[in-house]
This record gives structure tokens, C-alpha cells and sequence, in this order.
């Protein structure tokens, strides 16, 4: 079998019966609207200000470099998403090229993608929460509002987001969808009224100076600051059109949708973030923008609109939990492929008979987000959430390539153009924002997939369902 474990065929089916096959309910709306649920939320509405603080001005080219490798990334995805539209997103396409023990670390990475997402979005609608209470002239106890790291005890706003969207997931798929899609328009109205309200009070000088801190990612009086630093954590701001490639087994018509909602989502966001981006660091200083937890309630406070920085706020607070949503579904498909391979125990792939959705692994997953968004700090779950995004990145875009080349007749609905630059790209990007990651974020990758390694190799792989059904056809 190798050392990495066999190769899936793309044409690999595996033994998936009623109980363990997810049901298609979702069209090309609802995928465009998961991608913007997930990519439109924490990243603007509460990262801005880290990367302010980060990057200073420059903050604009992070999310403009970000936004570029993503976008070869994306390509890379849409391709291969409907060349193999099964669930299980770069896990899958990882298994069908390099081997089970490489798609083994991608997948265990992107558990830690989407449940630190998750917990990243919960701890930013916390903030907002608390700033939006304030205005109301309601005070609740700092104990209950943030972890051991600031002085409290949980983030139990955090905790209950959290566990709240997974009982939303665990009434099925099409149903969240639907929910999502109302969420998203709130979320866009908001950061329509944000723009209109903030171009007007444009200052140049607040672009002076523009890169404080340099270009490269390096470390000024123990923080990590730079451009490059600020990419590497905005960069969590663009990733979720990913979530769309895993709902490949959900899709109605997979070849034309899959597409549509990887790209579509993919440009509108981008053009939303560097104008939303734009008249923000335009409107105040960086410095200040940096220090807050509700950066573009902030700037409408200091402008003195606080009605639209409350209804922002507002839609900050009805409109992020859609991230939340997005990432906890893609997190539990992911779950849940690796549970039906049979390299996670395969009873928790069971799909529920009533709501087509794997409700188990749901709840799994809700608890986690819940324990990691109570406790711990938005950079640094940003940061680890991130190393585990770039690695899946890093492993489409090869695996891209690799198909291209090794496997060139097999019938492609979405081409990538220029496959081995745009691969190429994606690859180099992510690697160069992955080691502008602070040190510590990448110690705690390393000792996660290590981890994970131990698991498998102690459990998954005697029971890998592919490799079972290699020995019973040998036989």
C-alpha cells in the first residue's frame, strides 16, 4: 500500500449507502450566498483593525495580496471541485491524487480551518454585542465576556453563538441555506451604508505614513508587523469560498453551480473588502482603528453618525453568525467524509433520516467552537485558523496541476486558465503568508498534525474503507 496509503480513483464511488449520503437540496443562489456568507463577515467587520494595527495603511495591499492569492486558489478549487464533485473539499481531491496519508493531514488541517473559524466569527459578534449593549446603556460582567487571556473567565456570548448555529445545522442543510441567504442580504445593506457614510469624510493624511511598518512580516517590540504580516491573518477575511467546494454532494447540478458559486463569490467579495477597506483607514487614523474590537461601528461613532453605528453594529450582529453557519457546515462535511472513508469511527458519518445532514458529527462540532471561543483570543484563533486554510491551499493548487498533467484527457467543465501559473501562484502565496505566521501559531500547526498523525496511524489507517475495498477486489 506505500507509505502514503493508497490513491482513491476519481471515479471511486465506495460503498455509500442511503445512510451515509448526504442529499442534494442546494442551486447556484444558495451556494453564491455560502460563499459570501463565509467570505463577507469577521474578516471586515472586526479583522480591519488588526490588520490596521499590523500593517497601519498598507492594511489595504494585505487585503489586496490576500484577496490575489486566494483568487488563484479559487481557480484552482472551481476546477477541481467539478471534476471530482464529491464532499470533502481539498481532503477529497488530496485522497484522488497524493495518497490517504496526505489527505489524512489536509483534512485534520481543515478541521482546524473551519472550527477555529467558527470560533474566530464568535468571539468577534461578542465584541460587537458588547458595543452595541454599551450604546443601549446595558453593562455586562467582563467575567462573562472574555477568557482567561483578558481577565475573565469565558466569552459566554461567544459559547452561546456558537451552540446556537450548530442547533440551526442539525435542522438541515437547505433550511440553513435559506437563512443564510436573508443573513447575507442584511450584511451587505450594512456595509453598503458603511461606504456612503464614511467616503465623504475621506482624509489623505490618514494614508501618511502609508507602510509604517514595512512590507515584509517582521518583529517590532515582540509583535509580528508588516504588510505581509497583516496579509497573513486578513487573509482568514477571503477563505470560505472553500465551503462551497464541500458542498459538492449537495449541489443539484454540480458542473454549472459549483463554478458559479466558487468564482461569483469569490469576485464580489474581493471588490466589497478593498472598498470597505479604503474608506475606513480613509476616515480615521490607523492607530486608532487598530485598537478596536468593532472597528466600522467605531469609525461611525468618530464621525458622529451614531445612529448608523448602532444599526451597523445591528447588522453586524444579525449577519456574522452567517459565517459562523457556513464554516460550522463545511467543518462537519469535511467530519464527516473522513468518518465514511472510515478513518474517523464511520458511525458518526450517519446522516439523519429526517434532515439529510450528518447531525452527530454537527454537534461535535458546535461543542468544540464553543470551548475554543470561550476561552481563547481572536489574533492568535485567527492566526492558527489560517495555518490550516494555507496548507489546503497549497494542496488544491498542486493537486491541480498534478491532474492536469498526469491526467489530461479526463473531461474538465471548468478549465483553469493558465493552470500551472495560476497553481504555481497559489502555491508560492500561501507558503510565503504561511511563514509570515508568528512563530508560536506555527509550533501549535506542527503539534496539531502530529497529533493527528498518531491518530491515524494508530487507528485510521487499519480501517480505511478504500483500502478494505482494494484487499476485498484483490481477493
Amino acid at each position: 500500500m506505500g507509505i502514503l496509503g493508497p490513491v482513491k480513483p476519481i471515479e471511486y464511488g465506495g460503498q455509500v449507502d442511503t445512510e451515509h449520503r448526504l442529499r442534494p437540496t442546494l442551486s447556484w443562489p444558495h451556494l453564491i450566498a455560502l460563499g459570501v456568507g463565509a467570505i463577507v463577515g469577521t474578516g471586515i467587520y472586526t479583522l480591519t483593525g488588526v490588520g490596521a494595527d499590523r500593517a497601519g495603511p498598507a492594511v489595504i495591499l494585505s487585503f489586496l495580496v490576500a484577496g490575489v492569492v486566494c483568487a488563484c486558489a479559487a481557480l484552482a478549487y472551481a476546477e477541481l471541485a467539478t471534476l471530482i464533485p464529491r464532499a470533502g473539499s481539498a481532503y477529497t481531491y488530496t485522497y484522488s491524487v497524493a495518497g490517504e496519508t496526505v489527505a489524512w493531514v489536509v483534512g485534520w488541517s481543515l478541521i482546524l480551518e473551519y472550527s477555529l473559524a467558527c470560533s474566530t466569527v464568535a468571539v468577534g459578534w461578542s465584541g460587537y454585542l458588547v458595543g452595541w449593549l454599551q450604546e443601549m446603556g446595558i453593562s455586562l460582567p467582563h467575567l462573562l465576556l472574555a477568557g482567561p487571556h483578558a481577565g475573565g473567565i469565558i466569552n459566554l456570548p461567544a459559547v452561546l453563538v456558537a451552540l446556537a448555529i450548530a442547533g440551526m445545522l442539525m435542522a438541515g442543510t437547505r433550511e440553513s441555506a435559506t437563512l443564510n441567504i436573508i443573513l447575507v442580504i442584511i450584511k451587505l445593506t450594512a456595509l453598503a451604508a458603511f461606504v456612503a457614510l464614511t467616503l465623504p469624510a475621506f482624509k489623505a493624511s490618514n494614508f501618511h505614513p502609508f507602510m509604517p511598518y514595512g512590507f515584509g512580516s517582521h518583529v517590532i517590540n515582540g509583535e509580528t508587523r508588516g504588510v505581509m504580516a497583516a496579509a497573513a491573518i486578513v487573509f482568514f477575511a477571503f477563505y470560505g469560498f472553500d465551503a462551497v467546494a464541500t458542498s459538492a454532494e449537495e449541489a443539484r447540478n454540480p458542473g454549472r453551480d459549483l463554478k458559479i458559486g466558487i468564482v461569483g463569490s469569490m469576485l464580489i467579495c474581493t471588490s466589497i473588502y478593498i472598498l470597505v477597506a479604503f474608506a475606513a483607514v480613509g476616515a480615521i487614523s490607523y492607530v486608532e482603528l487598530g485598537g478596536s474590537a468593532e472597528p466600522l461601528a467605531l469609525v461611525l461613532r468618530v464621525l458622529d453618525h451614531p445612529v448608523a453605528a448602532y444599526l451597523v453594529a445591528g447588522a453586524a450582529l444579525v449577519a456574522l453568525p452567517s459565517v459562523i453557519l457556513v464554516m460550522m457546515y463545511g467543518q462537519s462535511r469535511i467530519f464527516f467524509v473522513m468518518a465514511r472513508d472510515g478513518l474517523l469511527p464511520r458511525r458518526l458519518a450517519k446522516v439523519s433520516k429526517r434532515t439529510g445532514s450528518p447531525v452527530l458529527i454537527t454537534a461535535m462540532t458546535g461543542l468544540f467552537v464553543a470551548v475554543v471561543a470561550g476561552f481563547f483570543s481572536l489574533g492568535e484563533i485567527a492566526e492558527l485558523a489560517n495555518a490550516g486554510t494555507l496548507l489546503a491551499f497549497i494542496a488544491v493548487g498542486a493537486c491541480m496541476m498534478a491532474l492536469r498533467r498526469n491526467a489530461p484527457e479526463l473531461e474538465r467543465v471548468f478549465r483553469c486558465p493558465a493552470p500551472y501559473v495560476v497553481g504555481t501562484l497559489a502555491i508560492l502565496g500561501c507558503l510565503y503568508l504561511l511563514i509570515s505566521l508568528p512563530e508560536k501559531t506555527l509550533v501549535r500547526f506542527v503539534i496539531w498534525n502530529i497529533g493527528g498523525l498518531i491518530l491515524y496511524f494508530l487507528y485510521g489507517r487499519s480501517r480505511s474503507q478504500l483500502a478494505r475495498d482494494i484487499v476485498d477486489a484483490a481477493g
